[in-house]
Formats: C-alpha cells, structure tokens, sequence
C-alpha cells in the first residue's frame, strides 16, 4: 500500500508545526542546493569518522568533560580515577536521545540523554570490587546533561562555565504526578506517599514539548534492580513482564542501594519506566515523572498537535513483541515556548487518554483506548484501578489485542505531511517455536535487520482513532536473498537495525542504526559497514548514507539547529565489541588511535557543509 503524499495538513496542522518547530523553520521548496546531492559515503569498517567530502566536523562534549557547573568542573581522568562527585557534574556515558534549545541565532542549549554504563571503562578496577561510591558514580554517570553551546567563527564550542548547565542523573529528586501518583504499586517505604523518587537512569530516545520541554526515556530500568535469586520465586506474572527479576540484574547495585533490592522493595521499579518532563531553561527546577503515559521500555516520546490543539505523543516500547502507544491530552496547550507557556502547561500531561495500536492486514489500523473498566482492563482482569493501567501498561495492551512488534523504538513526524515513521529495530525471536508468527506489520520471520514502518492518521488528525499504514523500508542486505529488503527506491543506500529517527524541518528523514557490535561486519551484516547514519528524503525514497562511525558504536540522538546549517549527532559506545562489555574495546576513538591506547568515550558530533550551506544538500 502506498500512502497518498499530496494530502498535507490543513491549516490547523500547519501551525502546529510553527508551534513545535519554531516560526523559522524553512522547507524543501524553499532549500538551495540539491535535496540529498551530497555525496554518499560508502559503507565501511574504518575506525574513524566518516562524512562527505563536502562536509567537516567538530567532536564536542565527550564523556567526562565538564558540564559547565560554575562551581565544579573537573576534568576528565584517562585512567578512569574520576570520583563519583567528579561524574555527578560531567559529561555521562553513552550518549542517547537530544535536542538543540536556541537561545539565539548562535547559541542554545544542548540537552541529551546518557543511556546506560560500561562498567569495564567507567573504573580504573573494571567491572569488578562494587562499593557504595561505585554505585553511586555508575548512576551519576546515566541521566540527562545540559550544557550550552554558541557557535564561533572557528566553529561551535561549549560555553563554560554556564547559568543553564546541568546534570540530572540516578540521584536527583524528582516529583511522581499523573493519575498513578499516590498509587499503592509507587509507595515505599522511603516514600510512603508514592509522589517522589530519586533519580532517572537507562535513558534513550526523548521528545520536546510545543511549550519548550525536554521529555527524557526510561528505557532498560529493570537490568540495575536485583537481589537474591530465591527471590524470583516470589514475583508475580506482572513483575515478571516487565523483567526486575532477582538474580536477573545486569549489575549488583542491590547488595549496596537497598533501594535496588526487589526482594525488599517491590515497589521502587515501579516507579520507573516513564517519560520524565524536564525544564532545561531551569536548573532549579524539579523533574517530573508523567505517568499518564505510560509505563513501559520507554523509547521516544515525539509530540504533535491535534487539530483542536490537544498534545499527542507517540511512545515506543523498545522490546521484543511489545506495542507501540499514543497519548493524547485531554486539554489544549497554551501556545509558547518560554516560561509563562511552560508554566500555563505545567499539567497537560497529567490527564489525557493513552492508546496501543493495532496494525490489521490491507493496510489499516486501529489505536485501542486502554481505560480502566472497558474492554477487559477491570478488576477481573488483574486491574485495580487506573493508576494499575498505567503501570501496567503493556498488559492493558495485551487484553485490547494490540500488535505485538519487532522493538519499536524511535518515532518521527513529518513537519508538513504528518506521516508518522516509527524504527522497528529487529526481532530474532520472531516465528520461533512458542513466539508470535509473522504478521502484516511485522512480515519476517527471525528478522535480523528490522524496518521502518509509517502510518498516516485519519483525516490528518493525531487525535484520530484510525489510519494508514505501509512499510517504509524493510531493511537488510538486498543482494542477500534471505534478506527480503524492500527499499523505496532503486538506489537507496542499504542498512540495518535502524534505531534513531529524527525528521528535520524541511521534511529530511536522518535514519541511525544499531546493529549489535558483535555482528558488525559478520555474515548476513557483512556489506552494511559499521553503523552509520543515512539521510532520507521521503518524496522521492532516496535514501544515502551520510556518515559511518567508529568500529563497535551505535549512531544516535541526531538533532538539526533551527536554520539548517549544523546537525548535531551522538556516538555511542565506540569500541564495544560484545553487548555485556566483557571484551576489550576495539576502539580507541576519539582520543587514541589504536584499541587499548585510551578509553574509548561516548561523545557529540557538529556537522557542517564546508561552505555553510543546508546539511542534507
């Protein structure tokens, strides 16, 4: 099925764009140069950086540099010998989702995820003799940084020290709202009320507000809780689904955070796996945790407006045969983007309706409304309230029937047509012996490469309860018959596991990949290259490769400043070789030249044309 592109959105949608892009964004009309007429960069295994000719780039904000923290700025220690302090005000590891706040023609705020630790390079001990200071570096090292950034003749440099810098990491207090707040399920005994939680960590993909604030991902919380392993015994079936299993934990924060210890507080991973509204204009102000939204592996949170005005976000939940979901808010927002409209705003995500979607056969699709006492989601049903189908989330979408997908992760809106484009990033499971077959929105079995589906909503409206779906790109190997890759076009440039999805304001699709360090270059991933970012123009289903990065990274959390002129780029874990970070590095980027001869560190990308002219052209 191929959805109509000349139906744009009315007028009401167009200003919907104006109120989330800002009223300078540009369009495709209106861009000099050729749409996409850089030159495509082949795929490669190079253990560097590599971008058009056309193009340069500058590395900022590696991990360990300072945040900007008037009263602290320590520096990076090569040997890992940083204090838990020292990591609280510097730059995290692993570099996720982000967005570019302007403040002026030349300068804004940078605010990006950190999504998880590689114990190995975090310590000068590895991933070995745990102590409460380990812990507590190991989660100031995830969360969310701000930092602020003006652009200089000699290219964009950090701005230090800066009234806005700011981490937000694993201990920073943070405020419950919404209608699970107050909830049974998110009391403890740190917090009898269930309304405030220490800390954010496992951060992903993210979202912005039409007003102005940054929305952070709670993704893979559950590997950091644990505890005796005799414990599992204990949890019920809906503990188990979302996977805080004793014995289970990727780390042993347990034995020295007793707040880790499901055994001993069943409730604290409850209180994680939300959409976290940040004010990055404030580093006073307290984060909110919005569990209107949702509780799930939170994995993007991008927002539209409906024609009446009303906010829609759409989330993934970044696991295998889990859904993909759609909030819309029951009140309209104050237009704005500076502190009245942020305020005036302040409780747009605490009431609203939360959907699954459910992909049918022939092209069409369903949001499935997930409210307690319909459909199944009741007391009978294991729901006691509302506030238990938002915690639970994932089973209210099991009893409406949603379809069950290939990790969806990352979700983008086109700025002038409105076609929603999600990553479904791979399944290996899928069609094994047990495990949902192959579907019409999920059509491969064992799908190692994953795709990009797209949807349209009714009548335009993101408050629909219908739309229009097809594949946008089945992706894979398409000289590999086993692959099944569908491209848009003839000479798209080939990829896989697409994870980051970002749109830019002249309707520009910047796809980055994931493909598992242990696979990078092996067998059925063998022509891909590293993983890299590639460049889409949906109207005519071109699609070129852009940049490839270093050996074992992930490429990630792409944003575009508001004129077009700089796209700003993370690169994650560089060096990984296998996925539990037991190997030694195979990079060394971006401070030495060969494996061993530094620690590889996560770190940002500027992107420019040499001649200054519109990334992308």
């Amino acid at each position: 099925m191929t959805l109509d592109r000349r139906h744009l959105f009315k007028t009401s949608a167009a200003a919907a764009v104006v109120a989330l892009l800002g009223e300078g964004c540009t369009s495709l009309a209106a861009t000099p140069g050729r749409v996409l007429g850089f030159t495509g960069v082949p795929a490669t295994l190079a253990d560097g950086i590599t971008v058009p000719p056309e193009y340069r780039y500058e590395l900022l904000y590696p991990w360990g540099a300072p945040t900007g923290v008037a009263a602290s700025m320590p520096a990076f220690a090569p040997d890992g010998s940083n204090s838990a302090a020292d990591q609280a005000v510097q730059a995290g590891m692993h570099h996720d989702g982000m967005h570019f706040f302007a403040l002026g023609a030349d300068r804004g705020l940078l605010v990006m995820n950190h999504e998880y630790t590689d114990e190995q390079l975090l310590n000068p001990a590895g991933a070995t003799q745990w102590t409460a200071e380990r812990v507590r570096k190991s989660l100031h090292a995830m969360g969310v940084s701000v930092i602020e950034v003006e652009r200089k003749p000699q290219g964009w440099r950090q701005v230090l020290p800066s009234r806005y810098a700011r981490r937000v990491h694993g201990y920073t207090p943070m405020r419950i709202t919404g209608p699970a707040a107050g909830s049974p399920r998110m009391r403890t005994a740190a917090n009898p009320a269930g309304d405030q939680v220490f800390g954010t960590f496992a951060n992903c993909a993210m979202g912005v507000t039409p007003w102005g604030t940054y929305l952070t991902c709670e993704e893979n919380f559950h590997g950091y809780f644990g505890g005796p392993k005799e414990a599992a015994a204990q949890l019920t079936e809906a503990q188990r689904r979302y996977g805080a299993i004793p014995g289970g934990q990727w780390v042993d924060y347990w034995r020295f955070d007793e707040r880790f210890d499901v055994s001993k507080h069943p409730n604290e991973p409850n209180r994680f796996g939300w959409v976290v509204e940040i004010d990055p204009f404030d580093p006073d102000s307290v984060p909110l945790k919005r569990t209107a939204l949702g509780r799930k592996r939170q994995e993007s949170a991008t927002c539209t407006l409906t024609k009446d005005g009303r906010v829609a976000i759409y989330m993934g939940d970044d696991a295998r045969f889990e859904y993909i979901f759609k909030f819309v808010s029951r009140d309209k927002v104050v237009p704005g983007q500076d502190a009245a409209a942020r305020r005036a705003n302040r409780s747009v995500l605490d009431h609203g309706t939360l959907y699954a979607a459910r992909y049918d056969a022939g092209g069409r699709g369903q949001w499935l409304e997930l409210r307690h006492g319909q459909g199944g989601i009741d007391a009978a049903g294991g729901f006691a309230d509302p506030a238990d189908v938002l915690i639970h989330a994932r089973l209210a979408g099991d009893i409406v029937g949603a379809t069950r997908m290939d990790r969806p992760e990352w979700i983008a809106v086109h700025p002038q047509t409105g076609e929603v484009y999600a990553t479904l990033t791979g399944n290996d499971q899928r069609g094994a012996p047990g495990r949902p077959a192959a579907d019409a929105a999920n059509p491969r079995a064992g799908n190692i490469y994953g795709g990009i589906l797209r949807w349209r909503e009714d009548d335009a409206d993101a408050a629909s309860t219908g739309f229009a779906w097809d594949h946008f790109v089945v992706a894979g190997d398409p000289k590999r018959p086993d692959a099944s890759a569908r491209y848009p076009s003839a000479d798209a440039d080939a990829f896989g596991n697409p994870d980051g999805l970002v749109f830019d304001s002249g309707g520009l699709l910047w796809i980055q990949t994931d493909m598992g360090g242990p696979g990078i270059g092996k067998g059925p991933m063998a022509a891909l290259g590293n993983n890299a970012m590639l460049c889409a123009d949906p109207a005519t289903g071109r699609i070129k490769r852009f940049l490839v990065g270093p050996n074992g990274c992930e490429v990630t959390g792409c944003v575009v400043t508001p004129d077009r002129r700089t796209l700003f780029v993370n690169i994650q874990h560089p060096g990984e070789t296998r996925e539990d970070g037991s190997a030694a590095p195979n990079s060394a980027w971006p401070d030495g030249k060969l494996p061993g001869s530094a620690r590889p560190r996560s770190a940002t990308l500027a992107v420019q044309r040499r001649d200054g002219g519109i990334v992308g052209t």
